[in-house]
């Protein structure tokens, strides 16, 4: 009997929560919340392979950066080692604590971290119309003379803010490097930890060389490709809340937990989820079916072991 095999992408909040400091001591708390609701995955008998987001931390990162070089005259690091740098962090943090909840349920299994990249286009549309904030917010005379100094692009935090922001491009993933030995090691039964972030997108230039570009990959879309690309039978999207919601925070709110792929594309298409934090996940979620798995689900981590709870979009509707 061949084992089922899922792909479990950890939100923001199975890490960090809002209004938090971001402590080592707080993300470990939530991440250990958080893995042992896998448990029950696991021990139904499903193979694992968990990415993760890195939004809060390589913020941080880029802030060192950012102090080292005003305060001491250190080189600031580029993007695409900031996002390694947040894989090796807090893919560590998950493999260690993720063995340690495995040794208290008894669980003798492996866990593996694997710092990824993720192949882009270079002539990926994003690239003329960066749209993802990073990073500090800068004053906006702050934020000119980096645009001289450095050629980066700012976009205002919000329209109720002075802050400003630096964008970068955020394309669509188009292959997972090293994908054969990921699906490999998940299905001899070893947990990877991959993906962190989305990936670090690169290209191959004309001599077939590994080239990096200064952006950001959607972490829930990169982790939908791996997730077909391994062949896993069900994607998980793991959020701050149980359900889907039509309309969320409107009076014509409304739950929806069965769907079919098609409902849930002109859901999305007639922008009934919020385009900042539901949308993506749906996205997500949506390409994973489309392009053949069974069963994608969105849900809170501590729903897991409740069938009954969760939003569940197939290909056919479902009862």
């Amino acid at each position: 009997m061949v084992k089922k095999l899922a792909v479990v992408a950890l939100g923001g909040n199975a890490l960090l929560r809002d209004h938090e400091k971001g402590t080592i001591e707080e993300q470990e708390k939530h991440t250990t919340e958080t893995l042992e609701n896998l448990i029950f995955l696991i021990n139904q008998g499903y193979d694992l392979i968990v990415t993760h987001g890195n939004g809060p931390q390589v913020g941080n990162i880029l802030l060192r950066n950012e102090a080292g070089e005003e305060t001491y005259g250190i080189s600031p690091m580029p993007l695409d080692i900031c996002v390694a740098d947040s894989q090796g962090g807090i893919g560590y943090m998950i493999e260690r604590i993720f063995r340690n909840v495995l040794t208290r349920h008894k669980i003798n299994k492996n866990v593996v971290t694997l710092i990824l990249m993720v192949e882009v286009d270079p002539q990926d549309q994003a690239f003329a119309a960066p749209t993802k904030r990073i990073g500090m917010s800068y004053t906006q005379t702050q934020a000119a003379k980096l645009t001289k100094d450095k050629g980066w692009i700012f976009k205002q935090s919000s329209p109720d803010e002075q802050g400003w922001r630096r964008v970068v491009p955020s394309p669509i993933p188009i292959s997972i490097l090293n994908l054969k030995l990921i699906g490999d090691l998940a299905r001899q039964g070893n947990i990877v930890i991959t993906c962190g972030g989305g990936g670090i997108p690169v290209f191959y230039d004309t001599t077939k060389e590994i080239r990096t570009v200064d952006a950001v990959i959607d972490k829930d879309l990169a982790s939908a490709l791996l997730a077909n690309g391994v062949g896993a039978h069900e994607f998980y999207c793991l959020t701050d809340v149980p359900f889907i919601f039509k309309d969320f925070g409107l009076p014509t709110q409304e739950k929806l937990e069965f769907l079919d792929y098609n409902d849930t594309l002109k859901y999305l298409e007639a922008g009934t989820f919020g385009e900042g934090s539901m949308a993506p996940k749906i996205e997500a979620a949506l390409s994973f079916i489309h392009h053949g798995g069974e069963k994608s689900i969105i849900t809170e981590a501590s729903k897991l072991e409740d069938k009954s709870v969760g939003s569940k979009i197939t290909m056919k509707y479902e009862r």
